[in-house]
């Protein structure tokens, strides 16, 4: 059995080696008996922030930054949302515990039985014949104004102003992380530096990165403007080099030209590359070895939330019932479809067994499932000044739908209250829109809605989103939606749906639901970030705090939903939806009524008028003729038949009938 040896961890020994810590600090972490004494300790855990886990803090009194956080942010009005989220989800856990006993005084033999065969189908998909890398690169924006600033490299700094976005390794050593607000990091690190954010600066020099790496893999894939993934499996083969010697001569070759320095993670998948590319920072490398029992043993103890979808909230939750480690999922795999939905226990069994995707691709192929933008404000109310903000974001989105080239058919507004509850409508239009005056036009009566719902309504964010999008791209009809459609090869049971599946070019299918975890993962840091924000803005201004606590029954349904985004609510809302490739109406996710709805589709006459219709020229807001949608499809989706239609499906065509004939 192969180890992960020494000779895998190469590591730039002129620089100071830096390893994560293990775990989190114990003494927050709840359910430990040490956390039970202390007031507010899970709300001093969370007030810790989503870089917990970054590099560089090994030597951190957490407990130290935890206190200073939660003091001098208490009495404001993020503290209070913070209190009453930290409220909330303690009830949430509460509900899970007193669900998993009744679940044990049941008979689970069953659950368990499906448990072992969905593992069993997953080791069936393990693929070790692939190395993927991923790139990280250190300390970016930080390391980006040291080359212009030298005298910094030997004192802590950090970029930005509110909020910091990067802190440089000797500011890390005082417990500075990205994420914590600027007057937090101050109290910290009193001579802390903070330089303001100089975005074409990071853009020009992430351009020189990227083009190193694509000398290694001409379709790497960006997953930020500082981290990328790489399949070197063809490079390695062609130059007949070992993956150590690849990525230390890429490491290399990316200092040499842009003079900063990057973190790689080498592994079977992205999961795990993603991972290791953690372990040595900064300027080292990691590897995990392609076998199977080292992987199964470097997952058996590493932390849940070491796992990129794994955030504060789904970790506490998954804590509370003995799930501390990627290891311990196993001994409750019966129980985790049943206490957190089906795709959560999916997600969670890939991370047992340390299974992701090796399919690596340019980011602009993925399949894009909504357009949207938001800005965050200082406190705001008054008719005129918000719908002034509505039309400004309604142009800033139709810029954005022009230049991706999509139109949607649902709209949703999202605010955030000055309390910092988070509420969203939507409403589906008569047909797909994309230009500033229809996204006004039909945001503007959910905005006045709100306005009756909540006098005095005072606000520090706005947004507008299109989702079920459409594109605008002239091109021929995939009559049988061939690009959407899964079945797996070989006449093999297909594995779970996960609402997240790609093909390979083997032919072979990949099927990974851990897509809609790490972006709930990176909304949760974006939210984050603009809350403290705020919170920064609220201080600067010298507002005396609003000390009054929003009770719970304030709370809204939506930020509810983004206590926990990775778990039943948030899921089913984002069920899979399959477009019908002839009327273009979104349809439910389900093989016998999604053919039977395209049988009848393809009558004669629909044929050639969607081949008429798409081969004369037409404006970006003609489309065939519809119904109203919110008349066939229910507001929220879920698999099966729509919740208040005790219809049959020959009820439902014919509904139909009269559009087609």
């Amino acid at each position: 059995m192969s180890t992960i040896d020494d000779h895998e961890n190469i590591q730039n020994p002129d620089l100071e080696s830096s390893h994560l810590p293990e775990d989190p600090p114990a003494f927050l972490i709840p359910g430990t008996t040490s956390a039970v004494a202390v007031e507010h300790d899970t709300l001093k855990y969370s007030l810790l922030g989503p870089s917990l886990t970054k590099a560089g803090q090994d030597s951190v009194d957490q407990q130290k930054v935890s206190e200073i956080i939660y003091n001098a942010s208490k009495g404001s009005k993020f503290f209070n949302n913070e209190e009453v989220r930290d409220r909330n989800l303690t009830e949430r856990i509460n509900k899970i515990l007193a669900h998993k006993r009744q679940l044990e005084r049941v008979d689970l033999a069953s659950d368990l039985r499906r448990a072992d065969t969905y593992i069993a189908e997953l080791e069936l998909s393990r693929d070790l014949t692939q190395t993927v890398v991923h790139i990280d690169c250190d300390a970016f924006y930080a390391a980006v104004e040291e080359l212009d600033r030298p005298e910094l490299r030997d004192v802590p700094m950090a970029v930005g102003q509110g909020v910091l976005t990067t802190c440089n390794y000797h500011a890390r050593k005082f417990g500075c992380r990205s994420g914590m607000a600027r007057f937090v990091a101050m109290k910290l690190c009193p001579h802390l530096i903070c330089l303001p954010l100089n975005f074409d600066k990071y853009t020009s020099k992430a351009e020189e990165v990227r083009a190193v790496l694509a000398i290694y893999d001409p379709r790497f894939e960006s997953a930020s403007i500082d981290e990328a993934y790489l399949n070197i499996t063809e490079y390695c083969k062609q130059h007949r080099m070992g993956p150590d010697e690849v990525v230390f001569q890429l490491r290399a070759e990316v200092h040499e030209k842009t003079k900063i320095t990057v973190s790689a993670g080498i592994a079977p998948n992205a999961k795990l590359a993603k991972i290791a590319s953690n372990r040595n920072k900064p300027n080292g490398q990691f590897k995990i070895a392609s076998e199977r029992a080292t992987i199964m043993e470097f997952m058996k103890n590493l932390p849940t939330r070491k796992v990129n979808g794994i955030g504060r909230v789904f970790e506490r939750e998954l804590d509370a019932i003995g799930v501390k480690t990627c290891g311990d999922i196993y001994a409750h795999r019966a129980y985790l479809s049943k206490l957190f939905g089906e795709k959560a226990f999916q997600f969670l069994m890939q991370c047992y067994l340390g299974l992701g995707r090796t399919k690596i691709q340019p980011a602009e192929e993925y399949e894009r499932k909504s357009v949207g933008t938001e800005s965050t404000f200082r406190e705001m109310s008054g008719k005129t000044e918000l719908r002034e903000k509505l039309r400004h974001i309604a142009e800033e989105l139709e810029k954005d739908l022009e230049r991706t080239q999509y139109k949607g058919r649902t709209l949703v507004l999202k605010i955030k209250l000055h309390t910092y509850e988070v509420l969203t409508r939507q409403t589906s239009p008569p047909k797909a829109i994309y230009s500033a005056d229809d996204l006004y036009k039909y945001s503007l009566p959910i905005l006045s809605k709100l306005e009756k719902e909540l006098p005095n309504m005072k606000l520090r964010l706005m947004g507008l989103r299109v989702t079920h999008i459409v594109s605008t791209k002239k091109g021929g009809i995939d009559f049988f939606g061939l690009n959407r459609r899964v079945d797996m090869p070989g006449g093999r049971p297909p594995l779970p749906k996960t609402g997240n599946t790609a093909k390979a070019d083997d032919g072979e299918w990949e099927v990974w639901p851990e897509a809609e975890f790490e972006q709930a993962a990176r909304q949760e840091r974006e939210d984050e970030m603009n809350e403290l924000e705020a919170l920064s803005q609220e201080l600067q201004e010298q507002k005396v705090p609003d000390t009054a606590i929003v009770s719970a029954e304030m709370v809204s349904r939506p930020l509810r939903k983004a206590l926990s985004p990775t778990r039943g609510e948030f899921i089913e809302e984002t069920e899979e939806l399959w477009d019908c490739p002839i009327c273009l109406f979104p349809q439910i996710a389900e093989d016998r009524s999604f053919n039977a709805h395209v049988d009848f589709c393809l009558s004669r006459q629909t044929i050639k008028d969607a081949v008429k219709s798409t081969s004369s020229p037409q404006t970006p807001t003609q489309s065939l003729p519809r119904t109203q949608p919110s008349k066939l499809i229910p507001t929220k989706r879920k698999r099966g038949r729509p919740r208040g239609e005790n219809v049959s499906l020959e009820s439902r065509v014919t509904k139909r009938k009269s559009f087609f004939s």
